[in-house]
Protein backbone atom coordinates (compact mmCIF):
# COMPACT_ATOMS: atom_id res chain seq x y z
CA UNK A 1 0.00 0.00 0.00
CA UNK A 2 1.43 3.45 -0.87
CA UNK A 3 2.90 5.48 1.99
CA UNK A 4 2.32 9.21 2.42
CA UNK A 5 3.87 11.87 4.61
CA UNK A 6 1.50 14.72 5.39
CA UNK A 7 2.83 18.05 6.67
CA UNK A 8 0.10 20.11 8.34
CA UNK A 9 -0.27 23.69 9.47
CA UNK A 10 -3.09 24.76 11.76
CA UNK A 11 -5.47 27.37 10.41
CA UNK A 12 -6.83 30.17 12.61
CA UNK A 13 -9.89 27.97 13.18
CA UNK A 14 -7.71 25.01 14.19
CA UNK A 15 -5.74 27.14 16.65
CA UNK A 16 -8.91 28.54 18.20
CA UNK A 17 -10.18 25.02 18.84
CA UNK A 18 -6.84 23.42 19.80
CA UNK A 19 -8.47 21.61 22.73
CA UNK A 20 -10.51 19.61 20.21
CA UNK A 21 -7.39 18.55 18.27
CA UNK A 22 -6.91 15.14 19.97
CA UNK A 23 -10.48 14.12 19.15
CA UNK A 24 -10.12 15.37 15.55
CA UNK A 25 -6.93 13.35 15.14
CA UNK A 26 -8.66 10.19 16.38
CA UNK A 27 -11.63 10.83 14.09
CA UNK A 28 -9.25 11.34 11.16
CA UNK A 29 -7.58 8.01 11.88
CA UNK A 30 -10.98 6.28 11.95
CA UNK A 31 -11.99 7.95 8.68
CA UNK A 32 -8.75 6.83 7.02
CA UNK A 33 -9.33 3.26 8.22
CA UNK A 34 -12.89 3.31 6.87
CA UNK A 35 -11.41 4.28 3.49
CA UNK A 36 -8.94 1.38 3.60
CA UNK A 37 -6.01 3.45 4.89
CA UNK A 38 -3.93 3.34 8.04
CA UNK A 39 -2.39 5.93 10.33
CA UNK A 40 1.15 4.74 10.98
CA UNK A 41 2.35 7.62 13.15
CA UNK A 42 1.42 11.17 14.09
CA UNK A 43 3.61 13.87 15.59
CA UNK A 44 3.11 17.39 16.87
CA UNK A 45 6.24 19.28 15.85
CA UNK A 46 7.93 22.62 16.34
CA UNK A 47 8.94 24.76 13.39
CA UNK A 48 7.24 25.59 10.11
CA UNK A 49 4.64 22.83 10.47
CA UNK A 50 2.41 21.91 13.41
CA UNK A 51 1.84 18.22 12.68
CA UNK A 52 3.47 15.44 10.69
CA UNK A 53 1.47 12.35 9.80
CA UNK A 54 2.77 9.15 8.25
CA UNK A 55 0.11 6.91 6.79
CA UNK A 56 -0.88 4.46 4.10
CA UNK A 57 -3.75 4.56 1.63
CA UNK A 58 -4.78 2.09 -1.07
CA UNK A 59 -4.21 4.64 -3.87
CA UNK A 60 -3.53 8.27 -4.72
CA UNK A 61 -7.24 8.67 -5.47
CA UNK A 62 -8.23 7.47 -2.00
CA UNK A 63 -5.63 9.75 -0.42
CA UNK A 64 -6.89 12.70 -2.43
CA UNK A 65 -10.46 11.97 -1.34
CA UNK A 66 -9.28 11.88 2.29
CA UNK A 67 -7.41 15.18 1.82
CA UNK A 68 -10.44 16.88 0.26
CA UNK A 69 -12.56 15.86 3.23
CA UNK A 70 -9.89 16.93 5.73
CA UNK A 71 -9.43 20.29 4.03
CA UNK A 72 -13.16 20.95 3.98
CA UNK A 73 -13.20 20.88 7.80
CA UNK A 74 -11.02 24.00 7.86
CA UNK A 75 -8.68 23.15 10.74
CA UNK A 76 -5.45 22.42 8.84
CA UNK A 77 -3.70 23.08 5.56
CA UNK A 78 -1.73 20.16 4.16
CA UNK A 79 1.27 19.39 2.02
CA UNK A 80 1.32 15.71 1.13
CA UNK A 81 4.32 13.73 -0.09
CA UNK A 82 4.21 10.27 -1.66
CA UNK A 83 6.97 8.28 0.05
CA UNK A 84 8.99 5.33 -1.25
CA UNK A 85 10.99 2.88 0.85
CA UNK A 86 14.69 2.23 0.28
CA UNK A 87 13.71 -1.13 -1.22
CA UNK A 88 11.35 0.56 -3.66
CA UNK A 89 14.13 2.98 -4.61
CA UNK A 90 16.51 0.09 -5.23
CA UNK A 91 13.94 -1.54 -7.53
CA UNK A 92 13.43 1.70 -9.47
CA UNK A 93 17.17 2.24 -9.86
CA UNK A 94 17.59 -1.31 -11.21
CA UNK A 95 15.16 -0.42 -14.03
CA UNK A 96 17.26 2.52 -15.22
CA UNK A 97 18.83 2.08 -18.67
Amino acid sequence: MPTYIMLMKLTDQGRKDIKGAPQRIEQGAKTAEAMGGKLIDFYTVMGEYDYVLIGECPSDEVMMTFLLGLGSLGNVRTTTLRAFTKEQLAGMVKKLP
